[in-house]
Formats: structure tokens, sequence, C-alpha cells
């Protein structure tokens, strides 16, 4: 199956996209990143659901999970590349955009492999809240891991994504970026989060806003953008297992990327079985047995909100693009 597939040309045509001078900070990057992250990180070991395979996010129970607001930019973002390359399953092109996307931005060349198939509706789909809650603290964090059969160490590696990109008050409710350039993968996150002073934001004014953390990066004026931190990323250094990784990430940039490497690696192959052709099937969920195939399901509309069928007029159910 792989052979017969031209992904490097996809891997191009991905490069090609990320500049976006309109869209946050010039780069979709960032949100592809997420897109690939949130679309993996629904994996419960326990009951063997989840996880990257099947494009979930297409429908409506999952692209609608709160958690997942503002992804629909990123997948009618790559909408073109679906155009271009039928074949591609979306959830080989979430997983792909993701690891490129963090190459592009400077970031580690992270190992992926292709074969993975498309649910051809949203009956297998994994319940909703299995996604990190960013208002909350340490104990959450271990919950929803640990279930992902993550570590300490792991969970504080990918924590190392939110070097890139920005929160939006009209997605997560939250506002603004980790680090003064969201664009570009490195361990100033860590080094961040030990340096500078965090207050509670000052919303001023402003009515129902969640609590976060603000910071003004060394040399920026009171009237430059502040940064921010999430309560979930304050559990990193508040947590006696989790600071020591911080520390060492803060210090080490090279021991960051190999850590998050396969940490990330490791988060885009849940809930992925293969069979001997390379192939992802979902027998372990609903025991169908037989021959399987790489199936993509048809191309959304390139734009949010769309009806109900794809652009080849196949029936499919609503998804939240």
């Amino acid at each position: 199956m792989q052979n017969s597939r031209d992904f490097e040309a996809v891997r191009n045509d991905i490069t090609k996209i990320l500049r976006k001078p309109e869209y946050d900070d010039g780069s979709i990057g960032p949100v592809l990143v997420r897109l690939a992250w949130h679309a993996s990180g629904t994996y419960d070991k326990e009951t063997d659901t989840g996880g990257s395979n099947g494009a979930g996010m297409r429908y409506e129970e999952e692209g609608g999970d709160p958690a997942n607001a503002g992804l629909q930019h990123a997948r009618v973002f790559l909408e073109a590349i679906k155009e271009k390359h039928s074949w591609i399953t979306y959830s080989d092109l979430w997983t792909l955009a993701g690891v490129v996307a963090i190459e592009q931005m400077g970031g580690p060349k992270i190992p992926w492999k292709p074969g993975r198939s498309d649910f051809a509706n949203d009956s297998l789909l994994p319940p909703r809240g299995r996604l990190p809650d960013a208002a909350q603290g340490s104990d959450h964090l271990r919950w929803v891991f640990y279930k992902m059969n993550m570590n300490d160490q792991e969970i504080v590696a990918l924590s190392g994504a939110h070097s890139l990109g920005r929160c939006h008050s009209d997605r997560s409710g939250f506002e603004g970026p980790w680090v003064p350039n969201p664009t570009r993968f490195s361990n100033q996150y860590y080094k961040l989060l030990l340096k500078l002073k965090w207050q509670p934001k000052n919303w001023k004014g402003r009515q129902g806003m969640p609590f976060q953390w603000a910071a003004k990066a060394p040399g920026v004026g009171d009237d430059g953008e502040e940064l921010m931190m999430l309560p979930t990323d304050m559990a990193l250094i508040q947590d006696p297992s989790f600071r020591p990784w911080v520390e060492k990430y803060a210090t080490d940039k090279d021991l960051f990327f190999d850590h998050f490497t396969k940490a990330f690696a490791k988060l885009i192959e849940l809930g992925v079985y293969r069979n001997e052709q390379g192939i992802a099937t979902f027998d372990h969920l609903n025991n169908s047995g037989g021959m399987a195939e790489y199936k993509s399901a048809p191309q959304k509309s390139m734009r949010p909100g769309a009806s109900d069928s794809g652009k080849d007029g196949v029936q499919i159910s609503r998804a939240r693009l």
C-alpha cells in the first residue's frame, strides 16, 4: 500500500500551505499540530478505544467536543491537500500534517507511518471528555495521560508543544501566546515557565473570563502583548514529579527534542493496529475480521459548517468543519 501512494508529495504540499499571513502569527503550523494531537489524544488503554485511527473529528460527536473548538480551521486548511491527493485518508493526513508542521517550524523530525483508515460512520467514536481541560491541575493531567499509557516525563515533554501557537477567547476562553515567537518550535516554553514572574491575569473588567497566568517577556513595554500560562502549565512547576523534567528541558534543548520526538511518535500511533500490509484496521473495535483496505473517506467541503455529503455526493454523518 505504501509503495503505491506518494506520501512525499503530500509532505511537500503541506509545507507549501503552512505560511498564511492572514492567520495567527502568519502560520497555520501550530493549529495543525493541535489537530494531530487532539485527533490522537482520545485513546484509552483500558477500553482500547480512541486514538488517531478513524479521523472521528469529521463527525459532530467528536468534532463538536468543546475541547476541539477552533480545529475546524485546521481541517478546512487541509482540504486543498485532500482535494489534490484524494486517495489519502483523513487520519493519515491530519497526523502527517502535524509532524510536517513541527519539523518546518524548527522542531525535530518525528517518525511517521501511513496506513490509518477513516471511519465509515460515527458508530465507533470515543466518548467526549478524554482530552485535557486546561483549567485543571496535575491530578487531571495524570488522569488524562495515564489513560493514554503516558508517564510523567512524557506528560512534561508533550506539554512542550505549547511553544507553538496561542489561545483564543472565542475558542477555549483563554487568550494569548505562551512564548514571544509562537511559530518556532523550541524549549523556550520551559525557560519562561521557570524564569518569568507569573501573576493572575487582569482581565480589566471583562466578565466571565477564565483564570490564567500572565507575564511580560523581558524588554516588552506596557503596551506589548502579555504571555500566558494555563493552570495545567503551572502545574508542571508546582508538582514535585513534573518540575525536574521542566528544569531539564529548560537547560537541554537536545534532550527535550529527543523526548518530545519519542512521545509525539507514540501519541500519533495510539489506537493504530496494522496488518501485514501496513493497513490499520478496526477489528479490535468491532470484531469485523476479513480483508482490510486503505480506504479514504469522501472529501469534505472547503468551508466550515458544510453540508452532510462529501464532495462526491456520498452521504456521510454531519461533521463540524
